[in-house]
């Protein structure tokens, strides 16, 4: 079984942010997927499904972005799954292009204030994760102000092909592919 885990913020004015990405992201994999992600346990919204012939639990944590940890702690405590392979947590990342992908097995929150909770109630970097590019903040905005802003309309296009791209890297991984899709999806795009 896997837990599939994306971070945000859970009220309706965070909805579609830089910040919510990867709530977004289980929006699309439970739509994709019909799985309902309704029911309220272990302080996250989560709802249980198939996704390429492997249990899994899709998650939002209800907790905010920086108390995340205190959601997927109780999440693998209670379903017992080994976090080192069994847990993909989708976030957003400000170091990479907007739609831009990386996926690592492990390593450090990088800044991410939602990830270093993680790591600081698991114990441990060694957790899958898929970072979403939201592009990096511009000089003299306010870190806060950027990453709870919404995309500009050229961002909303780059943002959608960047989350086929997290989906195809989540299909990849619940099928024990984690290295194939990191060869497919960390490669550096381009820009003009």
């Amino acid at each position: 079984m896997f837990i599939i885990a994306g971070l945000g913020n859970p009220k309706k004015e965070y909805d579609n942010t830089r910040h919510n990405i990867g709530f977004t992201m289980i929006d699309i994999l439970s739509d994709k997927y019909d799985i309902s992600v309704m029911n309220i346990k272990h302080r996250a919204m989560t709802g249980k499904g198939i996704i390429n012939g492997q249990k899994v639990i899709l998650a939002k944590p209800l907790t905010f972005m920086n108390a995340s940890g205190e959601s997927i702690g109780l999440l693998t405590d209670y379903y017992k799954i080994d976090f080192e392979t069994e847990l993909i947590v989708v976030s957003d990342d400000i170091t990479l292009p907007p739609g831009q992908i990386r996926i690592r097995k492990k390593g450090s929150a990088g800044g991410h204030n939602g990830l270093k909770n993680i790591i600081g109630h698991l114990g441990s970097e060694n957790f899958h994760r898929i970072r979403i590019g939201v592009g990096e903040k511009p000089k003299g905005y306010d870190l806060a102000d950027y990453v709870l802003g919404h995309f500009s309309e050229g961002e909303k296009t780059l943002m959608e092909e960047g989350t086929i791209k997290a989906i195809r890297a989540v299909e990849m991984m619940v099928a024990g592919e984690t290295d194939r899709a990191m060869n497919e999806f960390n490669r550096k795009v381009l820009t003009e």
